[in-house]
C-alpha cells in the first residue's frame, strides 16, 4: 500500500491491522520521520509492534529502534568536509559505512502492547525509556 500523506498512513495501518501483521519495519525516510508522532500513535492504536531505524521514533512513543548512531554520522560528515575544504578530492576519499549502531527501547510502549522484553535485549539497549 502506498502512503504519501497523513490520511494514507491511516489507511495503511488499518490495512496492516486487517491483515494481522505480526510487526512492521519503518525506514529512516524523511517522509516517515516528519510524521513520526502520527506513525507511532497509529502503531499503538492498531497494536502493531513496530521497529524503526532512528531513535527519534522511540522518543515519540515507538517500541524499538536499531540503526546508525546519528551523532557519529554527523561527526564523520564534519571530518570529510574538513578534508575537502583542505583540498582533498571527494573522489579520492574512501566510502564510509556506519560503524556505531544504537538500540533504543520504549518500555512503556512494550507494556501497552502486552510485550515482555527479554533481559538480553534490555542489557544490550543503549537507551531505555521507561
Amino acid at each position: 500500500m502506498k502512503a504519501d500523506d497523513g490520511s494514507s498512513l491511516e489507511a495503511a495501518f488499518a490495512s496492516i491491522a486487517q491483515e494481522h501483521a505480526d510487526a512492521i519495519v519503518v525506514s529512516a525516510d524523511a517522509f516517515f520521520f516528519l510524521r513520526r508522532e502520527q506513525i507511532t500513535a497509529l502503531a499503538a492504536r492498531y497494536v502493531v509492534p513496530t521497529i524503526y531505524e532512528l531513535q527519534g521514533f522511540v522518543d515519540a512513543g515507538g517500541l524499538i529502534s536499531y540503526g546508525p548512531n546519528v551523532a557519529a554520522l554527523r561527526r564523520q560528515v564534519g571530518i570529510y568536509t574538513g578534508k575537502i575544504l583542505k583540498g582533498a578530492k571527494p573522489a579520492d576519499l574512501p566510502i564510509q559505512q556506519p560503524t556505531k549502531f544504537d538500540l533504543a527501547l520504549n518500555l512503556k510502549t512494550a507494556k501497552a502492547l502486552g510485550l515482555t522484553v527479554p533481559l538480553s535485549i534490555l542489557t544490550r539497549a543503549d537507551e531505555v525509556i521507561e
